[in-house]
């Protein structure tokens, strides 16, 4: 399957997610085939994470965004724990500061953008400041507007000095957020993660369907994508994901950066400390 043009937000398309199924996993995919399928994408995922890191040329922001439930721990966990933590990192946003509410709103978001051979994973992002807002009308609809453009400039920015974008929608179904839910109350080692706000929000379920339409009408760009994921089945979100994220890498056909060294020169210095080691080894008393 070529995850990447099937779950696409085209450009100044309309998506109604009531017409997205949440519980697809596609039509020639086994649950038991999966974890070696999202094993091989992570993989590749760290090769393309060592060529960006070595090269420091290109970075990648990866930008997670759903309802509460939606699995954008789990992603984070699955899919990027394996990666060098040197070229990784990981800002999960939550409600604004006193600070960062006296600027602008993406100021909170420049300085988390990754450096130059990094992958940053945004846990929800400067997108809340255009659906929290918008469902709970905290600012003028006119000011929406106006932020959906500063975002269009923002990631324009980004991708000028080099940095590639993925932004994924964690598509679920109310059912299974309220399943999820049942889960967390059902194991203490889940408790924690219960909220109140998770059931408030609940109730704006179609504001923020709606929201969310907007934002991907608006805000998907050839420079910077929407992805809907599917993501009812855990495994399949997961597996879509990874491809998505290790095809991006493998197109960027980063290579390793040439030496800094005369090679020749190290070949002989290597090859002088290989005959010294055994004498070395005597006058130091190891043998």
């Amino acid at each position: 399957m070529h995850y990447r043009k099937k779950f696409l937000v085209e450009p100044d398309s309309r998506v109604r997610l009531n017409k997205v199924d949440p519980g697809y996993r596609g039509k020639s995919i086994l649950h038991g085939d999966a974890p070696a399928l999202v094993q091989d994408a992570v993989a590749r995922m760290d090769h393309g994470q060592y060529l960006l890191y070595a090269s420091a040329r290109k970075s990648l922001l990866i930008v997670l965004q759903g309802p509460d439930a939606a699995g954008k721990d789990g992603v984070i966990r699955h899919l990027f724990t394996g990666l060098n933590p040197q070229g990784t990192t990981v800002h999960r946003f939550t409600q604004p500061t006193r600070e960062q509410m006296a600027h602008d709103f993406l100021w909170r978001v420049h300085s988390c953008a990754p450096a130059k051979g990094e992958i940053a994973v945004f846990n929800r992002s400067h997108y809340e400041d255009v659906l929290v807002t918008r469902v709970h009308k905290l600012v003028p609809r006119r000011e929406c507007f106006a932020r959906f453009e500063a975002i269009n400039d923002f990631e324009r920015q980004l991708h000028r000095n080099g940095t590639s974008i993925l932004k994924f929608y964690l598509h679920i179904s109310p059912d299974e957020q309220l399943e999820r839910f049942r889960r967390r109350l059902d194991d203490p080692m889940r408790n924690w993660k219960i909220s109140e706000s998770d059931y408030l929000e609940r109730e704006f379920w179609p504001k923020y369907v709606h929201a969310y339409e907007e934002v991907f009408e608006r805000t998907s760009t050839k420079h910077s994508p929407w992805f809907v994921i599917p993501s009812n089945y855990k495994w399949f979100r997961d597996l879509a994901i990874s491809e998505i994220i290790a095809s991006t890498l493998e197109g960027m056909k980063l290579r390793p950066p040439a030496p800094s060294v005369d090679l020749d020169d190290i070949k002989q210095r290597f090859h002088h400390a290989e005959t010294e080691e055994p004498e070395l080894e005597r006058e130091t008393g190891l043998t």
